[in-house]
């Protein structure tokens, strides 16, 4: 929270705290300690842009989907308390035996259900471009099918760069309004493996990324992804969120 307030930063997006994912589980986010935590974004001058889940509706079996929906339900929850406008879940994967027309359905059931469970909430369900799903052209089509009006999409370009090979022109221009929310981030891409790197430092086309976001006329926040906990080799958060920082602004970006 304070890298990001002294960075210059608007909001932050939820994720792993204390190397929980479950964050209703934690006590800062629980009863009294709760509202001290909103207090401390509010000194700090932060928002929080979204609620990141690690639930994925890709399972043949429905107890593994309910079991998602039912942890969902609870950082749904946890996002309307915290003035968080959305959670984060994924597709994600066709598993097993499973053909991708089933595993589409599922994912657009489960992503049609949730969203009219959590809807006193206001909270949306957004889907990460992500998986055997990660192209806008799968991820609109799951979300048509879904057909509720808290059903949207966090837009992440390198994943649908490395996972689909669809440039972010394409990308933005395809799934157009429905995205709510852009992760953002660099890497070094050589020879089928990637590596995520400071940003400017790497090979990602991200002013593609930026123009195809002036062109669809993107209003809601731009989140930077750092993600040390499955690649600790990189620098550390206290270089790396200052560095984007001043990236964003060098290059022209409000």
């Amino acid at each position: 929270m304070a890298i990001a307030s002294s960075s210059g930063y608007d909001g932050i997006e939820l994720r792993f705290v204390e190397n929980e994912d479950s964050l209703w589980k934690l006590p800062t986010f629980r009863a009294s300690e709760l509202q001290s935590t909103k207090r401390q974004l509010k000194d700090s001058g932060l928002q929080i842009s979204c609620v990141d889940t690690s639930c994925r509706f890709h399972f043949p079996d429905p107890h593994g989907r309910q079991r998602c929906h039912e942890e969902s339900v609870r950082m749904a929850d946890l996002a309307a308390t915290l003035e968080a406008p959305g959670i984060r879940v994924f597709g994600d994967t066709i598993q097993g035996e499973a053909d991708r027309d089933s595993t589409r359905h599922w994912i657009a059931e489960s992503i049609r259900y949730l969203a009219d469970r959590i809807a006193p909430t206001g909270v949306g369900v957004w889907l990460e471009t992500h998986g055997d799903f990660a192209c806008a052209r799968e991820t609109a089509s799951i979300v048509r099918e879904a057909n509720h009006r808290k059903a949207a999409v966090i837009w992440d370009p390198a994943n649908c760069y490395i996972e689909a090979k669809e440039s972010p022109q394409a990308g933005a221009s395809r799934l157009g309004a429905a995205i709510r929310h852009v992760h953002f981030k660099d890497l070094f891409i050589a020879h089928d493996r990637w590596s995520p790197v400071l940003t400017g430092e790497g090979n990602l086309p991200l002013p593609e990324v930026q123009a195809a976001l002036r062109q669809i006329d993107y209003q809601g926040f731009v989140s930077f992804e750092w993600e040390k906990k499955w690649h600790p080799e990189i620098p550390d958060a206290k270089v790396a969120l200052p560095h984007f920082a001043r990236w964003w602004r060098e290059n022209g970006e409000r």
